[in-house]
């Protein structure tokens, strides 16, 4: 899919899954602007870097103002920690609720004007987390069953000039796998889970948004692409004594 001449501003992307996105449109032929907090080690090649906090929304708003045009937002910054909900402060949920929700609703609103005009669209990076129960990380998990609803609406609303679309997304290798997953033989073990076998790589991801983003998909909007190689098998079929396969 060629997205020459495109602008697309990918939020997060300096690492892991953002930057399999940034890779993905550069390979695509789009001018890739990617913005976070802290700069990357090393600049992904045929991207730009600006450092933005996306928690700022004057900053954001800024940012926005000062590009001479935009066709795609991709919404990906976001993430939490493993904090289990009692014996955590209200207000430390709030801000994983901020980074994952209200931020992505900052920069969409801030981006809507150029979008507009360019007939453009937003692709948000939601996740399984936010279709099925998450111990461990229930606010990051509430959030990302916000963002899904939050593009269904703008994709009603900001018709029929933006499209704006979710990938919601299962498990992906990244550098910080060991931090969810363990070592690599528990990478594995996990990977072993997935139906298609492995998880995700970043660039599984990145393709997935070039879709959705490219003029192949002008016609799916308020759409929710599940990214997650087949799922989730159900628990109750391992532990029921019957119907088993021999």
């Amino acid at each position: 899919m060629d997205l020459g001449g495109r602008t697309v501003v990918v939020t997060g992307g300096t690492r892991g899954v953002g930057a399999g996105i940034a890779r993905a449109f550069a390979r695509a032929g789009a001018d890739v602007v990617v913005c976070a907090r802290r700069p990357p080690e090393k600049l992904l090649e045929g991207t730009e870097f600006v450092s933005l906090d996306l928690r700022d929304p004057a900053a954001v708003h800024a940012f926005f103002d000062g590009l001479p045009r935009l066709d795609v937002l991709v919404n990906n910054a976001g993430g939490a920690p493993y904090r289990l909900l009692a014996g955590t402060e209200a207000e430390r949920h709030a801000r994983v609720i901020e980074l994952n929700l209200t931020a992505p609703l900052t920069a969409s609103l801030a981006a809507h004007a150029h979008l507009e005009r360019a007939r453009g669209s937003i692709v948000m990076i939601g996740s399984v987390s936010g279709t099925r129960p998450s111990p461990g990380s229930a606010a990051y998990g509430a959030a990302k069953a916000g963002l899904e609803n939050l593009a269904r609406s703008m994709a009603v609303e900001w018709a029929p000039a933006v499209r704006v679309n979710t990938l919601v997304v299962g498990m992906v290798r990244t550098e910080r796998s060991r931090l969810h997953y363990g070592d690599e033989q528990g990478i594995e073990a996990v990977g072993r889970t997935v139906p298609l076998g492995r998880l995700a790589e970043p660039a599984d991801v990145g393709e997935a948004a070039v879709f959705l983003a490219s003029d192949a998909a002008a016609y799916i909007s308020g759409a929710s692409l599940l990214v997650h190689g087949g799922g989730e098998r159900p628990a109750f079929l391992d532990a029921a004594t019957v119907n088993k396969e021999s």
